[in-house]
């Protein structure tokens, strides 16, 4: 698997001046952490999943979840793990290339029931992804996941979702996240990313957020984004990745706000269109919330549509200047600080090298741009099929 794969080569040597490289769902944990990109969602239930799956794929998805929880109704749980259980093995069989494949369960039995059922099309589950999880009920779940790795011999990898009631109250939020911490520091080989539940971290308020306002402008929830973070994303190696939350608007209704997309780097690209499109789809909040993910500390983002996905990748790309910045900073032993090749900032090499650090990762499985080349012209490329 390589991201961009699905733009033609003479397109992606002018975009890139360093390509991004090839993974598999073997790698580095840390390395597939950051490569999973946009993670798309699909209900389990799908009656043409396995079709559903080879179209994403196409498309330059990386990443995606086959939800068997909040995604699909309480009376679908048994049509929908036979429905997944049939499609993957219909995959399998097919021998077609498939994005990293992770399944959201809502019982810790269903793991090993289901890679049991799965048989050798258990090899296409990458992991599982673990809902309202508290040191608690979080505990059983990976048990469980312990148990089915060990008795296939298969690698399964866990997405624990910070979502449940504890961690979004202020009065329990420090002591569960704390025990959170020390749980998965005792499976840490097994912890792919941590990811967010936005919409149920909402819900514990009464409160949904409206498309034309990012997540930190929902000021209960921001604040629970910012105390995982600060708990679970620290960049002094007891940190994990953690991923943006969901993004859950695909068409336009009535606007309240101006577009959050500026016009001029489109009108430079000749890209006026596009924009329009952006807008009229609600995805310039998405990018504008993606900025504010990056800058928070959170890599990647869940999606509920295939129409997000190229927004989320062409932003993850790391730009010609953050990656002379970056160089420059890991280039210089024992601190100090330089102009930056682009002469338009300080860079610190102790404080920056952590920054640098991840930046770096990135730049592997996304790639560096060209000189020159913008957001816009990645997005564009990226959302061409």
């Amino acid at each position: 698997m390589r991201h961009f794969d699905h733009i033609d080569a003479a397109r992606r040597k002018h975009l890139f001046y360093r390509h991004p490289r090839p993974f598999d769902r073997h790698d580095d944990p840390a390395v597939l952490a950051v490569a999973l990109g946009a993670t798309l969602y699909s209900p389990a239930t799908r009656p043409e999943l396995a079709a559903d799956v080879e179209r994403a794929a196409r498309r330059g998805v990386m990443s995606m979840v086959l939800c068997l929880e909040d995604a699909i109704a309480d009376d679908e749980v048994e049509a929908g793990e036979a429905n997944l259980v049939a499609q993957l093995r219909a995959l399998r069989e097919g021998g077609a290339e498939v994005p990293l494949l992770f399944v959201r369960v809502r019982d810790p039995r269903q793991i090993g029931d289901l890679i049991g059922r799965l048989g050798g099309a258990a090899e296409l589950v990458s992991g599982f992804v673990l809902p309202k999880f508290t040191p608690a009920d979080g505990g059983p779940f990976l048990d469980a996941l312990e148990d089915a790795a060990a008795r296939t011999g298969l690698r399964l990898l866990a997405m624990p979702v910070i979502e449940s009631p504890e961690a979004v109250y202020a009065e329990t939020r420090a002591e569960m996240l704390d025990d959170v911490a020390r749980l998965l520091a005792k499976h840490r080989p097994r912890i792919l990313a941590v990811r967010l539940g936005a919409t149920d971290m909402s819900a514990a308020y009464g409160l949904r957020r409206p498309p034309d306002l990012t997540i930190y402008d929902i000021r209960p929830v921001a604040g629970v984004i910012c105390d995982v973070v600060n708990v679970l994303g620290r960049a002094d190696g007891t940190g994990y990745v953690v991923t943006g939350p969901v993004w859950e608007y695909f068409s336009a209704g009535e606007r309240m706000f101006k577009p959050q997309l500026r016009q001029s780097p489109f009108d430079a690209q000749q890209a006026a269109p596009l924009r329009q499109r952006l807008i009229t789809s609600d995805l310039d909040g998405l990018i504008r919330e993606v900025h504010l993910d990056k800058a928070n500390g959170l890599t990647g983002k869940t999606v509920i549509h295939p129409s997000h996905v190229a927004a989320v990748h062409a932003l993850s790309v790391v730009t010609h200047e953050e990656y002379c910045d970056a160089a420059d900073i890991l280039g210089v032993a024992g601190g100090g600080a330089m102009a930056s090749s682009y002469a338009n900032k300080m860079n610190e090499a102790k404080p920056h090298r952590a920054w640098a650090q991840r930046l770096m990762l990135r730049a592997r499985v996304f790639g560096v741009a060209a000189e020159g080349v913008t957001f816009v012209e990645l997005l564009e490329a990226a959302g061409s099929r």
